[in-house]
């Protein structure tokens, strides 16, 4: 038989008092960058997707633009000037916005159907982000617009 004393105490902790002080400390200091790194992910992942789709309706925007002028050059001018709107309405900055025009469709004689296309390219800032080995991220959109078929280009 044993005693009462040899057995455990239900609720009784065994080993040394304190033997685990400090490990809450030890767990925050493995465990805090983890979860900021999860949190930069995110902010990422927020940023790349909402500066994508800012660069994507700008080019759509600028298409249309484009699509309205009577002229090549005032399809470029207006492109150029809805796309960069449209960035700044936004709230997307790029580090340097490239903005190429296609008017190639307004050499098209009236009557045959003809497209302009405003292709937008902003390298998009991730740098200040707390992730280690970042590169930088590229939104590339592309939008086509008609010009009427049958108005005098």
């Amino acid at each position: 038989m044993t005693s009462a004393a040899a057995q455990p105490q239900p609720g009784r902790r065994r080993g040394r008092p304190g033997h685990d002080r400090g490990s809450a400390t030890v767990e925050f200091a493995v465990g805090a960058p983890a979860l900021l790194l999860i949190v930069a992910v995110l902010a990422l992942a927020g940023r790349v997707t909402g500066d994508a789709n800012a660069v994507e309706q700008a080019a759509a925007d600028a298409a249309r633009a484009a699509s309205l002028a009577r002229s090549p050059a005032a399809a470029v001018s207006a492109a150029y000037e809805t796309a960069t709107m449209a960035l700044a309405d936004r709230g997307t900055t790029c580090r340097s916005t490239t903005i190429d025009v296609d008017t190639a469709g307004f050499h098209a004689p009236a009557g045959e159907h003809a497209t302009v296309s405003v292709t937008i390219t902003c390298p998009i800032q991730v740098m200040d982000l707390p992730i280690p080995g970042m590169t930088a991220r590229t939104a590339t959109k592309t939008a086509i617009s008609p010009i009427d078929t049958y108005r005098t280009r």
